[in-house]
């Protein structure tokens, strides 16, 4: 099979592998799709995130999409021909974590793209069945390939209890901000208003249900009238975040999504004198059903944030599309193009 591997900063080459063997309950996914994200470019331009490092040559992807085409020993549950959206992230199962129902946060995971496990800039991976989650028809295979950022969004809402009726702030345009604005909408949040400095962005977010967009470069949180029940911090940008602490109500809920530097600064007297609550988020847990009943019930809109489609010869391209497209929202691979 062809994979896109990452030998080095700024590097990718096209290499022929072979097809993985799928293990003990482990099914083989032929890969349609593949969305891009913030973090694989992260890696192709810096090499490492934090303490994930790459030091050996490395395929990217961790926003898969596919088709079942076999079934190792033990795998049951699935057929072959189905489509599937894949969780890239397989845990240990048998730790204090895991046990627990937090296995997004399982210190053996092993997940898609991420140093040292290879990700799915390739034809074929191999997953755990648990893990391979069913689709209906009504799902494109792009839509199934952003379930994964979708459930970033689930997730995020998740753990701000956002529900009918909540007063939501989004900072950050992004392709998570724009799925947590819908996430927030489908959960009931009956106000999102969503801020960038990115006016295409800000835009996009109104067609798919702000009721309200800031220009951040325009305009000032603390000058809106608007006090949020809950923030959803999405632009990992320092600035923006203290300023969005600063605008939510008291007794309300901050859930840092997006990822900047490794510390920012926060408005202590803020937090201390409305007793905000303010949690993290890493990845997700037991997302995927509800992400696929929201999109196959057009609750959210998936289809829509794709605007670049790419084959497995140009995965440095759709990494870099970003810089040259300001508009740019969600680039996807196709592998078997």
């Amino acid at each position: 099979m062809r994979a896109a591997v990452l030998h080095g900063v700024g590097k990718i080459l096209l290499e022929d592998r072979p097809r993985p063997e799928p293990g003990p309950r482990e099914v083989l996914v032929q890969v349609t799709s593949v969305g891009t994200c913030g973090s694989d470019v992260h890696y192709y331009e810096h090499g490492r995130i934090g303490d994930f490092v790459v030091r050996s040559p490395l395929v990217l992807g961790h926003e898969p999409a596919g088709i079942v085409v076999q079934a190792g020993p033990g795998a049951d549950g699935h057929r072959t021909g189905q489509r599937v959206s894949v969780e890239p992230g397989v845990p240990d199962f048998t730790c204090a974590q895991c046990r627990a129902g937090r296995y997004n946060l399982c210190p053996r995971m092993r997940f898609f793209g991420t140093p040292p496990i290879d990700g799915a800039f390739t034809e074929y991976v191999a997953v755990h069945e648990e893990f391979a989650h069913p689709v209906p028809d009504a799902v494109s295979d792009d839509a199934a390939a952003l379930m994964e950022p979708l459930s970033v969004g689930v997730w995020a809402c998740r753990k701000a209890r956002v529900g009918p009726g909540t007063r939501v702030l989004v900072t950050g345009a992004g392709p998570i901000g724009l799925l947590c604005l819908q996430a927030a909408r489908a959960f009931g949040a009956t106000e999102v208003m969503v801020t960038d400095v990115n006016p295409a962005r800000l835009a996009r977010a109104r067609e798919l249900g702000a009721t309200a967009i800031l220009d951040a470069r325009a305009e000032s949180l603390a000058d809106a009238a608007f006090e949020p029940d809950v923030l959803l911090e999405c632009s990992g940008h320092p600035a923006a975040t203290a300023d969005a602490v600063r605008a939510v109500a008291r007794a309300g809920r901050v859930v840092l999504v997006g990822m900047g530097g490794d510390e920012i600064p926060l408005p202590l007297a803020a937090l201390q004198t409305r007793e905000l609550e303010v949690t993290g988020t890493f990845r997700y847990a037991n997302t995927w059903p509800a992400a696929i009943a929201l999109a196959a019930a057009g609750r959210v809109e998936l289809d829509a944030l794709v605007t670049g489609h790419f084959g497995l010869d140009r995965v440095e391209d759709a990494l870099t599309a970003g810089t040259r497209d300001p508009e740019l929202v969600k680039a996807v691979v196709r592998p078997q193009e």
